[in-house]
């Protein structure tokens, strides 16, 4: 396979893994037990700490160091506190144009989700585009590996996107589409990153931070809570539990 095409196919499996992964949706007909879905929204919560943690803060953490030092906490800290900022402050334009609508949680976990995939495809296309600029092979074969571990990533991700999703629209089309939605950035922000490979980079801490800061937010103020609407509220916190310990093995393994 030449170079191109590991290139394209990498940029383009991210976005199928997550389309598979909301995919799963479709295994459930009819409406989720409120059990169930306790479980669901508690996976959903423990993929997305997990993912802003060790796909976002701890990068975003690394990264730093190379352009404050010691201060490199500081990207982590202001893009985190911006990141939940900016959900407060999309609330409130929300509910002066709109009213307090009804949809607002799924699209606040559509929102966070999207946001924390831009910086994923901008890693996947800064490691494509430098792998590019050395010309090997065994360049684009590890732009490829970062790509496919990025991809295994966002089978959950979209799971948890579509999940919660069906008993809030109750259709399984709709809410695929919204878990497909949120992936839909990644392969454009790869692009992007292909060939602004080398003006990005120092904004890609500040980005990751701002990304896990969304994540964070909507969790708290949304998911956590909302799984706690089974009478069992263990159900809920399994899910979180098993949520957590699955991303953070994909994150460590394929990292």
């Amino acid at each position: 396979m030449g170079h191109v095409w590991i290139t394209i196919f990498g940029i383009i499996f991210t976005f199928l893994m997550t389309a598979l992964g909301a995919a799963v949706v479709f295994l459930f007909k009819g409406e989720i037990s409120p059990k169930i879905n306790a479980i669901f929204l508690g996976f959903a919560s423990g993929v997305m700490l997990a993912a802003s943690v060790w796909s976002l803060l701890l990068p975003s953490l690394a990264q730093a160091e190379t352009y404050f030092g010691k201060l490199a906490f500081l990207p982590a800290a202001i893009g985190f506190l911006a990141g939940g900022a900016f959900l407060v402050l999309l609330d409130k334009c929300t509910a002066k144009l709109c009213g307090k609508a009804k949809n607002s949680k799924p699209r606040r976990l559509f929102l966070a989700v999207t946001l924390h995939n831009i910086p994923e495809g901008l890693a996947v296309g800064f490691a494509f585009g430098a792998a590019a600029m050395i010309g090997t092979t065994a360049a684009f074969l590890s732009a490829f590996g970062l790509a496919i571990g990025m991809a295994v990533q966002n089978f959950p991700e979209g799971a948890a996107v579509s999940l919660p999703m069906k008993n809030v629209f109750k259709d399984n089309k709709k809410a695929f589409l919204w878990g497909v939605g949120s992936g839909l950035i990644e392969p454009i922000c790869a692009v992007m990153g292909y060939f602004l490979a080398t003006g990005l980079k120092t904004l890609q801490p500040w980005l990751l931070a701002f990304s896990a800061g969304t994540m964070i937010f909507v969790t708290a103020q949304d998911l956590i809570p909302d799984s706690r609407i089974s009478d069992d509220f263990k159900a809920g916190a399994w899910g979180l539990m098993f949520g957590f310990v699955l991303m953070m093995v994909l994150d460590v393994a394929l990292g």
